[in-house]
């Protein structure tokens, strides 16, 4: 048997297995992911961890962060799938706004946490809507975490009737997402997009992030409206705005190997970022090394061990 037949022979077993649960959040059926404290009692002492993943991801995304959170077994931890992905319902529109992740997490909050305030960690998408977030309830948050929320590139006035134009032509045109023949296969997919995913881990993934239908092809937890361009441009100088607002403490994390220019070429020079950045009140910074974009899957250790220090 070869090293990697080997290691596909070997499931991934989770050290705290999470719970499915469903909520409904401003009338839209939602699924809940919790991590139960060891101790149930002591729970109330340590805020819970509230989870939210980025686009085209799933709350079970985060498994293997929190199985490295050894030193944290008192904590109620939280992920939901934002509305179109995984297990959650779609929005039934022909259209995904960026407000609605506000008001969702807004709901949400008022649920698990309704008179204290939280440790609130987003990815990518989610992180980018846990700093919006932060600035409008800061009395929600103790200690906020962004893995790699970077925002967009800064659109341009002038940008606005083509990108209006291809929301419209797109609306005509359905969308879909690619079909799998197997689990094996989502996990060879997720594998490909990222080379650092263990084989274990893929498959385990694969089971969350994809379904099987009836005629056994696996299809992808996301609604493809989730493709269709949004209509409105991103305005950086409104997210700058909000992002001065932010009064808990925040611990930004990145991959070392993370390369903003492989995504958005010379439209969103580094050099933009860190003066977005600069205008957040408190910030402490983290470099993973050996770790791209999916952190919490590369280094899901030297991730919990940052996020541990962080929130004593």
């Amino acid at each position: 048997m070869t090293s990697t037949e080997s290691q596909a022979a070997i499931p991934y077993s989770c050290l705290r297995p999470h719970r499915s649960e469903f909520i409904t959040l401003r009338g839209l059926r939602h699924h809940l992911l919790r991590w139960d404290a060891q101790e149930p009692k002591a729970s109330a002492k340590e805020p819970p961890l509230v989870l939210l993943h980025g686009w085209m991801d799933v709350g079970a995304s985060f498994q293997f962060m929190v199985d490295a959170l050894h030193a944290d077994p008192q904590r109620q931890i939280y992920a939901i799938d934002w509305r179109g992905f995984g297990l959650s319902a779609s929005s039934g529109a022909d259209t995904y706004w960026f407000p609605d992740y506000l008001g969702d997490l807004d709901a949400l909050l008022d649920l698990l946490s309704p008179s204290a305030p939280v440790d609130l960690l987003g990815h990518s998408m989610g992180g980018n809507v846990v700093m919006t977030y932060a600035a409008l309830r800061p009395q929600r948050i103790r200690r906020l975490i962004n893995l790699e929320g970077f925002g967009l590139p800064e659109a341009r006035a002038e940008q606005a009737p083509d990108r209006l134009l291809e929301w419209l032509d797109q609306l005509k045109a359905p969308q879909s997402l690619k079909s799998y023949p197997s689990q094996a296969a989502v996990a060879a997919r997720l594998m490909k997009t990222n080379p650092r995913l263990s084989q274990a881990k893929a498959s385990w993934l694969a089971g969350h992030w994809a379904r099987p239908a009836e005629d056994g092809s696996w299809h992808i937890l996301g609604d493809p409206v989730h493709k269709h361009s949004n209509p409105v441009l991103y305005r950086k100088d409104e997210i700058v705005a909000g992002w001065a607002r932010i009064q808990a403490p925040l611990l930004w994390v990145e991959g070392a190997c993370t390369n903003l220019s492989a995504w958005w070429g010379d439209r969103y020079p580094r050099a933009d970022f860190e003066a977005r950045l600069s205008v957040v009140p408190r910030v402490e910074r983290r470099v993973l090394a050996d770790a791209g974009h999916m952190l919490h899957h590369d280094q899901p250790e030297a991730l919990a061990a940052e996020l541990e220090k962080f929130l004593r």
